[in-house]
């Protein structure tokens, strides 16, 4: 059951975008296709959708080639696909019934996305008036109003303001209670962390890790120390060879070999009349781990 990919590869030419891709999603929740632009996260997408024709491989749903006819499906891609002259609620409807809806059920399904995502002051607004998020946020409604169970998000964060981001966070939550299966691409580190248990890294076309972020993580041990204190423990760390990745505001994250060394540096803090008001020993963060595997 579920979306699997066995030995996926598109070419160009003599270029390899997508490299013998094999994954699997068998359980609702957001999978993780991550790497740097030019990676093949978006020609992934398409070849697994068919939208381009893959050299080779299989992209299946519940043990069926992926089509319209067999499988329900959404994808948002990176770039906006919207009739800018053509009002909001109007265009809605009309993606709803290329979809197969009828146009009451279009209009309210389109309708109760504009209310949960704070639009529906725009139904019969032309979108060229809209701010580039509520775009987004048009774009968003296009992808869910037929309520898929496969949905593809290709960096749907990007551009988005803090309030925006926030509000395109409840939705994607939101669809994870509703048990909807979602793709989501995306080369910020930060918000695959907040959603995905499963990821695959992609480099040059090519899988560089994959499997469940929180065993992926594990396996790196505790090599990280957040630190937040009163005092000045710069020269105290340096002393205990402590390596600085950053200094935030009101924290310091330092690079460890472990717990040992972490213990360690605790008791120097006390003994020296030093209580840190924060002290965090960590796995790397997806960044870090990010950059080490294709930063070069």
């Amino acid at each position: 059951m579920g979306l699997h990919i066995k030995n996926m590869i598109k070419s160009f030419g003599s270029n390899i975008a997508v490299n013998d891709i094999s994954f699997s999603m068998e359980k609702p929740g957001v999978f993780g296709l991550i790497g740097t632009n030019g990676a093949g996260k978006t020609t992934c997408i398409r070849t697994i959708l068919g939208i381009m024709s893959a050299d080779s491989g299989k992209a299946e749903w519940n043990e069926k080639k992926i089509s319209r006819e067999n499988l329900s499906f959404g994808y948002m891609p990176e770039e906006r696909g919207i009739y800018m002259k053509t009002k909001v609620l109007e265009q809605l409807v009309y993606f709803g019934t290329l979809r197969g809806m009828s146009k009451t059920d279009a209009k309210k399904s389109a309708l109760d996305y504009m209310e949960r995502l704070g639009v529906s002051e725009y139904r019969d607004v032309p979108a060229e008036k809209l701010s580039k998020g509520n775009q987004q946020k048009v774009q968003l409604i296009t992808t869910l109003i037929h309520n898929p169970e496969l949905i593809f998000l290709d960096e749907p964060f990007s551009g988005l303001d803090p309030v925006n981001t926030n509000t395109l966070n409840n939705l994607i939550h939101e669809l994870v209670l509703e048990k909807r299966f979602v793709v989501m691409s995306s080369h910020q580190m930060s918000t695959v962390e907040e959603y995905c248990e499963d990821i695959l890294m992609l480099h040059k076309g090519k899988s560089v890790l994959q499997g469940n972020l929180k065993e992926i993580k594990k396996g790196y041990g505790h090599t990280n120390l957040i630190i937040s204190c009163e005092q000045d423990i710069a020269l105290y760390a340096n002393e205990a060879g402590l390596e600085l990745i950053s200094r935030r505001a009101d924290e310091s994250e330092y690079r460890i070999t472990g717990d040992e060394m972490a213990q360690s540096f605790l008791k120097k803090l006390i003994n020296e009349g030093i209580f840190p008001i924060k002290y965090i020993v960590k796995e790397p963060s997806l960044n870090e781990i990010f950059i080490q595997k294709v930063g070069e």
